[in-house]
């Protein structure tokens, strides 16, 4: 791991907000399929502290987030029975416990400024459109006005990997004005491990080392162009 850090460092910095920030918050995934153990073909099968971790962190944001009425947005990996997401097997299924948010969150499905996306794919970005060609995302970045993206959730390097590259093309492209800042919390962040030993022995999937694979999610997002924020303060705000 530390020949890993040495090879691609990249900068972590502190991040401060305020009222005048304009930020709002993206929960990518917190799901029990990925996060519960025990919950389905994709959750860990023991307690992990890097997941453990990105739950209460992700939770602190929430609260803060809610008390002082700012924007959220979470999605939650929902895909219906028979839909093939290669290479993995069937997961997070629409209507089962598996796409539900894992229970340290699930009171945010009550606060009015919290909007829920359901999505079938990797990409938040993707899976905000809808059939008349709208984004959800999108919308939701205007109608807040939103400056700041303050990103967290799973899997470091895959959904929330996926979901900051777009953003950050959109926002290249004119398309998310007037965002300008997408900031990852990388303890706010989380990866899954799949050790080589079992890997080696399962077709299609390769081995996924958890603290690299979270490490390598961080810094391509550091090089689409993301703040990599290893601390987010808050100046005058509602705390309760």
């Amino acid at each position: 791991m530390d020949i890993v850090k040495n090879e691609i460092p990249f900068e972590e910095e502190s991040v401060f907000l305020s009222e005048d920030s304009k930020a709002g918050l993206v929960l990518v995934d917190i799901i029990n399929g990925f996060c519960t153990v025990g919950s389905g073909n994709l959750a860990p099968s023991e307690a992990k502290r890097q997941i453990t971790e990105m739950i209460e962190e992700s939770g602190k944001l929430a609260k803060l987030f809610c008390d002082n009425k700012w924007p959220v947005l979470a999605f939650l990996d929902s895909h219906h029975p028979g839909q093939v997401e290669h290479p993995y097997p069937p997961h997070c299924i629409t209507g089962t416990p598996e796409s539900d948010l894992v229970p340290a969150l699930r009171w945010i499905q009550e606060e009015p400024n919290v909007t829920i996306r359901r999505k079938d794919c990797y990409d938040g970005f993707i899976g905000s459109i809808q059939e008349d060609g709208s984004n959800v995302f999108v919308d939701w970045v205007k109608k807040n006005k939103i400056q700041t993206l303050l990103v967290v959730g799973v899997c470091t390097d895959i959904c929330v990997l996926d979901f900051v590259c777009s953003t950050l093309s959109a926002k290249n492209h004119g398309l998310l004005d007037p965002l300008e800042d997408v900031v990852v919390y990388s303890r706010g962040c989380a990866t899954f491990d799949f050790p080589v030993s079992i890997a080696t022995n399962t077709k299609d999937l390769l081995p996924h080392p958890q603290e690299m694979m979270h490490h390598v999610g961080l810094y391509m997002a550091k090089g689409r162009g993301a703040k990599i924020a290893t601390s987010v303060t808050f100046h005058d705000l509602k705390t309760q």
